[in-house]
């Protein structure tokens, strides 16, 4: 069941055009887990988001809600409203808007999800998909920008016709990032990308995502609190199911208002 049960005023909208995503009054359900609860948060463009808090929290649950990956999971309920575009993502009735949604906002998941094909043909199957009309040429052209873009190109420029899976950890999920950025969305979302990589291929992709939000707004789940530190523009820690603090990253790691933030960032629980 899906309900979006705010009616978004004029004020409101004039308001938010500086937001990529506006989230207001939301609350999830598994069945009869509460998983988020109450929760309001503004995404800015072209800025870099960190959700922080424990295993469990709700952290992914809302990166899932904001590309609509929820839906098919049973006994999922949303009430409240999520604008991106300043249109209400739950409260659409066609097909094809959700498919056009979906386009604009990427995600990267923990564990690279590259096929078990050669770079090129990984890389060419979103754009084809996306660009019907564009000639082999404009393909290929993109391909080598994107691929150039997330700093791997001169890596993997002899090889684009060899299978992807041959990559190591932090090639393969560089390369999940061109073919994310392939299709030109305008929000890339971002599970963990780091969790299974060594230290240098994660200081790679961190100074990737720094470069990428010049154009992208990036929210990213992580864990790691000194990666948050080092990439984040805005924080927001979760605990429970709800925000329990957010706002500038250094506001948050320096300065945090609740007991319980200033509790989870000493490492207390």
């Amino acid at each position: 069941m899906l309900s979006s049960t705010n009616t978004i005023d004029e004020d409101i909208l004039t308001i938010i055009k500086s937001d990529a995503i506006h989230v207001k009054d939301l609350n999830v359900w598994y069945k009869k887990n509460h998983a988020l609860k109450n929760v309001n948060i503004n995404i800015k463009e072209k800025s870099i988001t960190a959700f922080i808090g424990p295993s469990g929290c709700g952290k992914t649950t809302l990166l899932r809600c904001f590309n609509r990956m929820n839906d098919g999971i049973e006994g999922f309920k949303l009430e409240g409203s999520i604008l991106i575009n300043n249109k209400d993502i739950y409260n659409i009735n066609k097909l094809i808007e959700l498919i056009e949604i979906r386009r604009k906002i990427g995600m990267v998941f923990q564990q690279p999800n590259l096929f078990p094909m050669s770079i090129t043909r990984n890389m060419k199957l979103p754009v084809k998909e996306n660009f019907m009309s564009l000639s082999d040429k404009d393909i290929n052209r993109i391909i080598e920008k994107k691929l150039k873009d997330v700093h791997i190109y001169e890596e993997v420029k002899n090889r684009l016709n060899k299978s992807a899976l041959y990559l190591s950890g932090g090639q393969q999920q560089r390369l999940c990032i061109a073919r994310t950025i392939a299709i030109d969305p305008q929000i890339i979302l971002f599970d963990e990308p780091c969790s299974a990589l060594d230290p240098i291929s994660t200081m790679k992709i961190e100074d990737l995502l720094m470069d990428l939000k010049e154009k992208y707004t990036i929210v990213i789940v992580t864990h790691n609190l000194e990666q948050a530190k080092r990439i984040a523009d805005y924080v927001a820690f979760f605990y429970n199911g709800m925000i329990v603090e957010q706002g500038a990253c250094e506001d948050i790691f320096i300065n945090p208002k609740e007991e319980m933030t200033i509790k989870y960032l000493s490492g207390k629980f």
